[in-house]
This record gives C-alpha cells, sequence and structure tokens, in this order.
C-alpha cells in the first residue's frame, strides 16, 4: 500500500505544541476553580455554584409587568422583601418571548426566595402585596416550589448520576480501546466538566446565575457529545497503529490521526452550535441556562478532543516508553 499517514495533509501539528494546549487547558480551567473554590466558602450550602430551588428547596414566584423595572426599583423592592421577613431574596427581571406572552407585558419579575417553615402561601401572599405595591397591575404567571429535603435528596442524585455516567464511559472504553485510552478519556471529560462547572460558578458569583435539574441534564448530554468526539479521534489512532505503527512515529501517527478527523470533528460541532445559539437567542427564557452549558459543553469538548485528548495520550506514550528503556525492554 503506497498510501501512508505520513501523506495526511497536516492542517495543525498538534504533537509539537503539546505543551501550548496543556497551558491553554490550565488558563481556561483556573479561573473557574478559584471560583468554586471561593463560592463553597461564601455560600451557605458551600457548593461550588449557586443552586436553585431545586437542591436546596424553595419557591419562584414570577409576576407579569406592564412597565419598564429600573434597577434601583429592584434593590427597593428587595429592601422590602427583607424587611417583610423574606429570606435571601433574588429577583431577576426577564424579558417575555416574542408569542408566549401578551404584547403588553414588558417584563417578567421572577423572585427566588427560600422554603419558609411558616407556609409558602403566606410567603407568596407577603411577596404578592409588596409587588403589588409598586406595580398594581402586576399579575402572577407561574409559581413553583421545591421542598428542602426533596431538593437535597435531588442533588445527591444528580452527583450520583454524573459519577456513575463517567464510570460507564470509562469502563466501555477500557473494553473498547486499552486502559491507557480510557484514562486519557475520562481526563479529557473531566476536564470538561470543570470547564463547564467553573464558568457558571463565575457567572453565579457576578450575576446571580443558579442552577437547576437542567443543569445536570446538559452536562451528562455535554459528557456522551464529548466523549463521542473523542472515540472518533481514538478509533482513528488505532486503526492508523495497525497498519502504520512501523513506518511512523506514535507521534506521527497521532498527529496524522486529529488531522484526518479535524474537518468532521469541527463541522459536527459547528453545526450544533449554529442551532444552539438560534435556541439561546430567540428560545424561551426557561430554557437559556440549559443551552448555554450545552454551547460551553460542546465547545470545550471539541477542543478538548482535538487538542487535549490527543496530547494526553502522546504524552502517555512516551511516558511508558520511557519506562521500557529504563528496563531495558
Amino acid at each position: 500500500m503506497s498510501y501512508s499517514v505520513l501523506n495526511t495533509k497536516k492542517i495543525i501539528d498538534v504533537i509539537k505544541y503539546r505543551w501550548v494546549w496543556l497551558v491553554l487547558s490550565f488558563v481556561l480551567l483556573f479561573p473557574g476553580i478559584i471560583a468554586m473554590l471561593y463560592s463553597m466558602k461564601v455560600y451557605p450550602t458551600h457548593t461550588p455554584l449557586l443552586v436553585g430551588i431545586d437542591f436546596t428547596g424553595g419557591t419562584i414566584i414570577q409576576y407579569s409587568v406592564n412597565e419598564s423595572i429600573s434597577t434601583d426599583k429592584i434593590g427597593e423592592i428587595r429592601t422590602k422583601l427583607i424587611n417583610g421577613n423574606i429570606e435571601n431574596p433574588v429577583i431577576q427581571v426577564l424579558k417575555p418571548v416574542a408569542g408566549e406572552n401578551d404584547s403588553s407585558i414588558k417584563n417578567i419579575l421572577s423572585i427566588r426566595t427560600q422554603f419558609s417553615d411558616n407556609g409558602q402561601n403566606e410567603a407568596i401572599d407577603t411577596v404578592t402585596s409588596i409587588v403589588t405595591a409598586d406595580y398594581p397591575d402586576a399579575q402572577i404567571v407561574q409559581t413553583s416550589s421545591v421542598g428542602p429535603l426533596l431538593g437535597k435528596q435531588l442533588f445527591v442524585n444528580s452527583m450520583i448520576a454524573v459519577v456513575l455516567a463517567l464510570l460507564a464511559i470509562v469502563i466501555y472504553l477500557t473494553l473498547r480501546f486499552h486502559f491507557e485510552f480510557a484514562i486519557v478519556a475520562f481526563f479529557a471529560l473531566f476536564h470538561d466538566v470543570i470547564f463547564v462547572i467553573g464558568v457558571f460558578s463565575i457567572l453565579g458569583l457576578l450575576y446571580g446565575v443558579h442552577i437547576d435539574s437542567l443543569f445536570v441534564t446538559a452536562i451528562l448530554t455535554v459528557l456522551g457529545f464529548s466523549v463521542h468526539d473523542t472515540i472518533v479521534v481514538f478509533d482513528r489512532i488505532r486503526e492508523n497503529l495497525k497498519f502504520y505503527s512501523k513506518k511512523a512515529t506514535y507521534d506521527e501517527i497521532v498527529n496524522a490521526s486529529v488531522n484526518q478527523t479535524l474537518a468532521r470533528s469541527i463541522n459536527t460541532s459547528l453545526t450544533t452550535l449554529i442551532t444552539l445559539g438560534a435556541l439561546y437567542f430567540f428560545g424561551g427564557v426557561t430554557t437559556k441556562d440549559f443551552v448555554l452549558v450545552m454551547i460551553l459543553g460542546i465547545a470545550i469538548g471539541t477542543y478538548s478532543s482535538i487538542f487535549f485528548a490527543s496530547t494526553l495520550i502522546a504524552l502517555w506514550n512516551d511516558i511508558e516508553q520511557a519506562k521500557k528503556s529504563k528496563v531495558g525492554v
């Protein structure tokens, strides 16, 4: 066979700049890790993210408001709520999606409160009286409540689901490929998850963005997409090793394999990101955070599959070869 992996058009030399990709990964992850550590210190829940009522228990009440709501007004309402014994209220102003609400509704005032032992109906009545005092035409459009015990159990179950998904992926890759591929894929997935969680930890500190059960769903979806992209690269490396291991070095084979799958990975991710972008900018407000997790996860997953995972597998081989040379194998 005259064809060789060495004839593959080299769009990018991944292995040559391996330390650049590793440093870049560190730069991407470091701010998020610092934000998570800081969040665990300052949040009452001691979690790396600002968790919503799905996990802590509480109530979200949304009101339709037919006039503009200024930042100063939000501060005034929050002060009144605190004076009315509403603990730690979180207030957001949401824009109604065209076609979903009456055109006269300019804003949706969303107020999140902690679960009250005195009764949720009393708390809702208190919040409503405060809101209608400033906005007489305000109407409740949606309320949702979760008890604290149920919220805690849901959080634990969500973490178990993520851990089990990671373990299942590692087991599958160990059986499908080799153990080193499974471990590298695990680190790549961990890299992606930490990046997404880190970004949302920063958003929680700066803008009060909290996570709910949809966040966990999005993370699990990102894991599936990311490992799929990584498997494509690993499968090409394995196939090329079968035929060209004696004709080319390991680094050359990894580099050629990445370049052979580069266009496919980028095109697949780009078309998905275009769709998600449309959902983010034109979809409903209730799915914005879910879509943002997907956008971040797919973007970082594509990067890690091409640059991070391939670099780690090449480094793993270098370490193994160095060990063999030391024992004289």
